[in-house]
């Protein structure tokens, strides 16, 4: 993968490989949330004809060289390249740029192991994830509970982070300024034999519902993205009824309306419990503020 081949790479689909999708598309322009910090509102913006991104928050932005370096930490041009050709399965040759001596030299891309390395999973126990929980309102035997801690290696530098296991052996990973997954992305269930399934966008989501005491002993299902919605869709098939603790945004309202025309009024639509608020996450900072 040489150089401009990386330059060809839709930004979009850059993030997508990282585990982010948009919450609002209209032509040419994408919304995310940052993918490189926690927020609530989507204020990063992609204009897909242009190959250009723009962070709100920060008040960064560029091309996908600049992200990649927004993301990994760094300012130098090959590191940039290298890790977005890390992302797909390549490396970017050393004698990129520099006079090729030989027909015989190809930039080609050479299999390289999976971006996360060293990957080590245990009980949550690091006291700055725990912190970063507490401030989302999420006390520590529910966190330790739930989630588990998640260190590893990306490209030469060492990360730690809250992680939420999927149905497919991967993780959600959340730290106080990144937002990742640890492939494979995939769903989470769990399933102890109820009829009701109560249904979350985020692992956060679903962890203030544990704080908030709304559990009553019955299933729940974490999409960890609506692009995923289509595979919860075996799993929610057997549930005679579906609470759905959605986002009040575009993005969980379409979700709403697709689960709505299929399953009729299986569906029960929480979100007025969370009015006012984006999401149940925000109604509990809100309301019950974790003590200092």
């Amino acid at each position: 993968m040489d150089i401009e081949m990386i330059r060809g790479i839709p930004i979009e689909e850059f993030l997508s490989r990282l585990g982010h999708e948009p919450v609002r598309r209209h032509g040419d322009e994408c919304w995310y949330l940052s993918p490189c910090r926690e927020e609530r509102a989507p204020s990063f913006h992609v204009n897909t004809r242009k190959g250009v991104w723009h962070d709100f928050g920060t008040g960064h932005g560029g091309d996908i060289f600049t992200l990649a370096g927004e993301l990994s930490g760094s300012d130098g041009f090959m590191a940039q390249a290298r890790f977005i050709a890390g992302v797909y399965g390549g490396t970017i040759p050393e004698y990129v740029g520099q006079k090729r001596e030989k027909e015989c030299v190809r930039t080609e891309m050479r299999k390289e192991p999976s971006r996360f390395e060293e990957v080590v999973c245990g009980p949550l126990r690091c006291n700055t994830l725990l912190g970063y929980l507490k401030g989302r309102g999420i006390p520590a035997e529910i966190a330790r509970t739930e989630c588990e801690e998640v260190r590893f290696r990306l490209y030469g530098k060492r990360y730690f982070a809250v992680g939420f296991r999927n149905m497919g052996g991967g993780y959600e990973l959340r730290t106080r300024f990144m937002k990742w997954c640890l492939p494979p992305k995939d769903i989470s269930l769990i399933g102890g034999g109820s009829l009701t399934c109560n249904l979350f966008e985020g692992f956060i989501d679903f962890l203030s519902w544990k704080v908030l005491g709304i559990s009553r002993g019955e299933d729940y299902l974490v999409l960890n993205s609506v692009s995923l919605l289509e595979r919860s869709f075996p799993y929610l098939d057997n549930y005679g009824k579906i609470r759905c603790y959605l986002d009040n945004d575009d993005a969980g309202r379409r979700t709403l309306a697709v689960l709505r025309k299929r399953y009729g009024d299986r569906i029960d639509d929480c979100s007025d419990l969370y009015a006012g608020c984006k999401d149940l996450n925000e109604y509990l900072e809100s309301n019950f503020p974790p003590e200092q």
